[in-house]
């Protein structure tokens, strides 16, 4: 018998699980527009990662989608045609290898060899060879050397180094430097994985609930404690039952800032006008629920207003949600008294949590979310009654999503003014000069929630 006989071939070498699953979720993400956070939850329950093994797919997924810019520089130095010729999924593969040859503590040997192995079964033998040579190339060199390779020199051009050294595209540098004296601070905040914070709903929960359940409690906003060591929050009874969630500090303190800005006569209608997912939503209508206060959810995707309501559905009240476009508001004019208009924006201040969408967004997308947002403004302001406020809102601090929102409509609507909104976040630093409110990760640890508080007059 041969000896290149099947009976007599050595078996192949399985891929390693955890490595296979990252790969697939990468896949997800950058082949079908997935979502890394949702994409990998499931793949994390599908294939039960706990403990170590979910803590490195995890680092394998967020951080090769975090730095994928910066490797494919390197990696378009280190292939012989243009990174554009190669299949997605080989492109993938090679991400996923350098990652871990330059920024986690695996050896070269071990890595090169696993992602060969991981190769020849997910797209066949005859990549392997690629994968091999390549991923050696880039093990030749740390991750500084490969940076002070491709990257621009920064006293020429400092820009062009920060998006390389930093894993950032330019244009996100150059509108972060619009607003900040120095850029450097938040990016590399930007590449640190978040915290898992959670939020105690008033009148259900409380943070020493959460923190009798293993969480600690958090800076700035009185409801939010941070989940130490990571792992699923659903084991806290409080999440699994809906009396607390999953919230960005954040975003507890703009839905906050809304509840508690000062205003005169009723206040028993709080409108949210564009609540999908429906975490804010959450919070508002428990804080409602300290008054008299009733919440209306507003949310134009069917899918998004169940989410919505699942968000609402261990809070009391007579709070609803409808499915709607807020930009044309079925209600009378001034119905409401406090009205939440949490604009769809690029996500740029979610940039830590959201590794993907550095490279996803454009600079087109601002231009295109635009007349939404300044529309939803609109609309915010004639919702809300004579001597009510709106909280105009984005998880973005670029400019012309923030300000240049705001001062555009206010441009056109002599009834409202600008208020100032720092006195609101009691004993959070670092606000700006006012009167709207910018926070940042660098500085608060938060996403870089923006918040603008008007007063219709």
């Amino acid at each position: 018998m041969s000896d290149r006989s099947p009976r007599n071939r050595a078996p192949q070498k399985r891929p390693d699980k955890v490595r296979q699953v990252a790969y697939r979720v990468i896949r997800q993400v950058n082949g079908e527009d997935g979502y890394a956070n949702l994409a990998l939850n499931k793949a994390l329950r599908d294939q039960r990662l706990g403990g170590r093994d979910a803590a490195f797919c995890t680092e394998l997924v967020h951080g090769t989608l975090r730095w994928q810019g910066t490797y494919d520089a390197f990696l378009a130095r280190s292939v012989s045609r243009p990174l554009a010729d190669l299949d997605p999924e080989l492109l993938d593969l090679l991400r996923l290898g350098t990652h871990q040859l330059l920024r986690m503590r695996v050896d070269s040997y071990a890595a090169v060899n696993e992602m060969v192995t991981l190769t020849r079964a997910e797209v066949g033998q005859s990549r392997s060879g690629l994968v091999n040579a390549v991923l050696r190339k880039i093990s030749q060199r740390n991750l500084d050397q490969w940076i002070a390779t491709v990257a621009p020199k920064p006293e020429e051009d400092r820009l062009g180094y920060l998006a390389i050294a930093k894993a950032h595209p330019r244009w996100v540098i150059e509108a972060f430097s619009q607003v900040l004296d120095e850029v450097e601070p938040v990016l590399d905040a930007d590449n640190e994985p978040p915290k898992v914070t959670l939020v105690a709903r008033p009148g259900l929960s409380d943070v020493d609930e959460l923190i009798e359940a293993g969480a600690s409690r958090a800076r700035w906003s009185p409801y939010a404690a941070v989940l130490q060591g990571g792992g699923d929050p659903g084991r806290i009874q409080a999440v699994a039952t809906g009396r607390a969630g999953v919230q960005d500090e954040g975003s507890q303190l703009v839905a906050t800032a809304l509840a508690t800005a000062p205003i005169e006569g009723n206040d028993a209608r709080w409108l949210d006008l564009c609540a999908g997912p429906g975490g804010k939503s959450a919070l508002l209508a428990a804080l409602a629920n300290q008054g008299e206060a009733v919440l209306t959810a507003v949310e134009p995707q069917k899918h998004r207003a169940e989410l919505v309501r699942s968000n609402l559905r261990a809070i009391p009240g007579e709070h609803q949600v409808l499915v709607g476009d807020g930009t044309k508001p079925t209600w009378p004019s001034g119905w409401y008294d406090r009205v939440l208009a949490d604009v769809p924006c690029t996500g740029l201040g979610a940039l830590r949590r959201r590794p993907e969408a550095r490279w996803r967004r454009t600079p087109d997308d601002v231009a295109e979310l635009r007349p939404l947002q300044e529309a939803l403004l609109a609309a915010a302001i004639t919702s809300v009654r004579p001597g009510g406020v709106v909280a105009y809102v984005t998880c973005s601090p670029h400019p012309s999503e923030t300000r240049g929102v705001v001062d555009a409509v206010l441009a056109r609507r002599p009834d409202a003014v600008l208020e100032d909104a720092r006195a609101l976040f009691p004993g959070v630093p670092s606000l700006g000069d006012g009167p709207d409110v910018q926070l940042w990760p660098h500085l608060h640890g938060t996403d870089a929630m923006y918040l603008a508080l008007i007063r219709r007059s």
